[in-house]
């Protein structure tokens, strides 16, 4: 993958994760360099950090391409061409309801199982192959194809978020704890322009395919016509694929972990299931853990609605589909600097006010919707969830990660995807009822939908103690590392 990607030396896993005392002196002549420094300000300056915000690269053209932009639309437009007005929806909304509830189930199983066998970089790889091989398969999808749109959907959304419950948690593993909000909001960002990139491109060649040699024209037929965007979908898969392989070469598999009363002949499934059992006890003994993973619920769910049905409240409002694409890149694009600026603003004011100002900015943008009426306004608010989407949930993830013992991260981090995966059925679920019940030309009242779960979040945000938590988390590492 080239010298940026692979330079350093490696344990027979991938790279050795240095410690604080050898990270410093060890590469003094290149942290001389202008590029050195700024990839240690950006959280890049080993090649295990660089590999890990790789991914975040790789899936976000998923999350952009598959989930946002270009597919709910095809699905709608030719999958299920014919199914009438409001079923299409109806059954897109519930298999992205059944693919999130799908990895909540086997995620606090699979995490235990994870830490186990120190199997986290193959189950990542497990879930990530499901998802590459149907978003691939996506390409073979045509007129009335409904059904096999949604298998390889559904397929799809369960590769993707599984493959993040362990990507999540490979980050208290590669990051040292100094080093973690940096590394968390560059992989945001890293994902925003990833995304992003592919995003302008596939709408570049669906526009105008005669650039690119591909049917253009009138009297195409169906598979023709289809063409340029089933293309996208095989380019979201390789490009799925191709940035993944960082990850796999240069970050280190976390060892298995055993304790004293776990014998050598208990099964692996045994032994999961009485960890999880422990683990929801330990993270009940971790306040401070327990009410960021709450916190995280509510305010995610804002998140999430404000994210997937922005477009719906959109088209209530009759502005052009054009508008809808231009405000996801304005979102992609825009999230890049803004990302990283939040960890500069959580270094400056510390984690948890700079949470507080991103879950107080969302506060701001629901009450500026509702007074949403025009397509100018519109394109604003993409630009201020841009602004504060990216840094909001990284620093929530790399809090988080600084909350729990790090020889757990897979099981803490699988409660934490549980508790993630959940956050988007509720709050869509809301909006749609309310905005069901508006008369037209109300929409916009939708939005009032959407504030408890950032002001109840907030509340439940405020009960994290960051100092005591974080002691508390590294009290349990050094009795692991005993047992």
């Amino acid at each position: 993958m080239g010298a940026f990607w692979t330079a350093g030396g490696t344990n027979g896993l991938g790279p050795k994760v240095l410690s604080e005392s050898e990270a410093g002196p060890r590469y003094p002549a290149a942290m001389n360099t202008g590029f050195s420094r700024l990839l240690g300000r950006l959280g890049l300056n080993r090649p295990e950090l660089r590999a890990w915000v790789a991914y975040d690269w790789a899936n976000s053209a998923m999350a952009t391409v598959i989930i946002t932009a270009i597919f709910p639309i095809f699905f709608l437009e030719v999958a299920a061409d014919g199914w009438g007005d409001g079923k299409g929806e109806q059954a897109f909304s519930l298999t992205t309801t059944l693919a999130l509830a799908t990895v909540a189930i086997l995620a606090p199983i699979l995490g235990p199982i994870a830490d186990v066998r120190g199997w986290s970089k193959r189950l990542l790889g497990a879930f990530l192959v499901v998802g590459i091989l149907s978003t691939g398969g996506m390409f073979f999808v045509g007129y009335g194809d409904a059904r096999l749109a949604l298998i390889l959907f559904y397929l799809a959304n369960v590769g993707a978020a599984g493959s993040f419950v362990f990507y999540d948690s490979l980050l208290p593993h590669v990051a040292r704890p100094d080093e973690v909000d940096r590394v968390s909001t560059t992989g945001y960002s890293a994902g925003y322009l990833g995304g992003g990139l592919l995003l302008l491109l596939a709408l570049i060649w669906i526009s105008n395919p005669g650039w690119f040699g591909l049917p253009s024209g009138e009297s195409l037929t169906p598979r023709e016509e289809t063409l340029p965007t089933r293309l996208a979908f095989l380019a979201v898969a390789i490009w799925w694929a191709v940035f993944s392989l960082p990850l796999f070469y240069n970050v280190p598999e976390p060892p298995p972990t055993r304790t004293s009363d776990e014998g050598p002949g208990e099964s692996t499934l045994t032994i999961a299931v009485r960890r999880l059992k422990k683990t929801l006890g330990e993270i009940r003994q971790s306040p401070d853990a327990l009410w960021m993973m709450i916190a995280f619920l509510l305010y995610n769910d804002g998140i999430q609605t404000i994210l997937r049905l922005a477009t719906i409240l959109g088209a209530a409002r009759d502005f052009e589909a054009k508008t809808m694409i231009r405000s996801i890149l304005l979102v992609q694009f825009v999230g890049i600097p803004f990302a990283i600026l939040f960890s500069k603003l959580s270094a400056r004011v510390g984690i948890k006010r700079a949470i507080f100002t991103g879950i107080f900015s969302y506060i701001g943008i629901v009450l500026a919707a509702v007074y949403m009426n025009s397509e100018l306004h519109f394109l604003g608010l993409a630009v201020g969830v841009g602004m504060v989407m990216g840094g909001t949930q990284a620093l929530s993830r790399s809090l988080f990660a600084t909350l729990i013992p790090h020889q757990k991260s897979s099981e803490f981090f699988a409660l934490f995807g549980v508790f993630e995966k959940f956050a988007g059925i509720f709050g869509p679920l809301l909006f749609t009822l309310v905005l069901g019940l508006l008369p037209a030309g109300r929409e916009n009242l939708a939005a009032f939908s959407v504030l408890p779960f950032f002001l109840v979040g907030a509340l439940a945000f405020s009960k994290v103690d960051v100092k005591r938590g974080r002691a508390r988390a590294r009290a349990q590492e050094l009795e692991l590392s005993r047992a």
